[in-house]
């Protein structure tokens, strides 16, 4: 780990205003020059690795600006605040009774002290648990421009199938960033620049050309809060994930659906779905949602929507076994929430 100031502002406006002003985000020789630290779950581990090398750390756990509060919205919507903790996040009353496929995703990811540390807004800017980008001995396109991407000739069984590039097929790695997907999340940042309110379909950018660029912040841009809709009425709620292991370990594939079922006729009538394990972003799916729109909830349209989900697939060497995996999981959470299947862990 290389030497680094630590400063602690006092309100989130000190925090932008010192991290613009050093060019968060910018490069100085290869070292980024600020990074916001919260639970730092992810930032000081990548820290350790000498992946990230900030000249400075701006500690913003102290900012008393409502950062870490839960609370509903006009109209029985909420608003998350970007330093309340995975842990209270998932268990929080209003997410369990409003947002369960939220709290379900958010209880599936990482260890329960990992959870009592992450914060939601430390959990929207995780960063991809590819091998080569932890690996600094190695060529990676999104930690050094230019170099390279090892994975696509190299160990890529944990990497993206969807929304990859030539630069890079590194998967999001996290779960909740799944549910918020499904959900429709508004992203609420504070900048230099003001305050702008960032729908989570555009927080993230495929690689392209620019792997290096994850998302549309700027240098010095701080999540405050993310907000979310109320659902319909009526709607069900899921969240399956599929892993190696029970415990502690990120998805081979997952998949985040909220249907509903007009009781009259059996048909769907409301249909979203985002996928996790498979994408270099959180992934919506509406080729999936087209499919399961206006049509019965049977075993037929489920395995329709499955294979809508993966028509762009492009498997590598060593993951093109997730295009059927990410379908079976498809269609479990959909038989899940239509009460086709009882619900279980996976």
């Amino acid at each position: 780990m290389q030497a680094f100031e630590m400063i602690r502002p006092q309100s989130a406006a000190e925090a932008v205003q010192l991290g613009a002003q050093q060019g968060a985000g910018s490069q100085d020789q290869g070292r980024p020059a600020v990074r916001f630290l919260a639970g730092g779950t992810t930032l000081l581990d990548l820290m350790k690795l000498n992946v990230e090398q900030p000249h400075q750390v701006l500690d913003i756990n102290r900012l008393q600006d409502g950062l870490a509060q839960v609370e509903s919205t006009p109209g029985s919507g909420l608003k998350i605040g970007a330093l309340v903790r995975n842990s209270d996040l998932a268990h929080h009353p209003l997410v369990m009774q409003r947002y369960p496929v939220l709290s379900q995703a958010l209880l599936s990811g990482a260890s329960a002290q990992l959870r009592n540390m992450a914060t939601t807004g430390g959990n929207l800017l995780q960063r991809t648990r590819c091998v080569y980008f932890r690996d600094t001995a190695t060529p990676c396109n999104k930690r050094e421009p230019g170099s390279g991407c090892s994975a696509i000739g190299g160990y890529n069984r944990n990497l993206a199938i969807l929304g990859g590039s030539d630069n890079c097929i590194a998967t999001n790695p996290s779960d909740m960033n799944v549910a918020l997907t499904v959900l429709e999340a508004t992203i609420h940042v504070e900048g230099s620049g003001g305050r702008r309110a960032i729908p989570i379909a555009d927080f993230y950018l495929l690689p392209g050309n620019t792997p290096q660029r994850e998302t549309v912040l700027n240098p010095g841009d701080l999540i405050t809060h993310v907000t979310l809709a109320p659902l319909p009425a009526g709607v069900r709620t899921a969240y399956l994930k599929l892993r190696d292991r029970a415990s502690y370990e990120f998805a081979l594939s997952s998949a985040a659906v909220i249907v509903g079922v007009n009781a009259g006729n059996g048909r769907i009538s409301h249909a979203k779905v985002a996928l996790g394990g498979v994408g270099t972003r959180p992934w919506r799916s509406p080729e999936a949602e087209a499919v399961l729109l206006n049509a019965p909830a049977n075993a037929d349209t489920f395995a329709q929507a499955a294979q809508a989900a993966v028509r762009n697939a492009v498997p590598r060497s060593e993951n093109g076994f997730k295009v059927d995996l990410v379908q079976r999981c498809l269609v479990h959470a959909l038989n899940t929430v239509t009460g086709t299947v009882k619900s279980r862990s996976v």
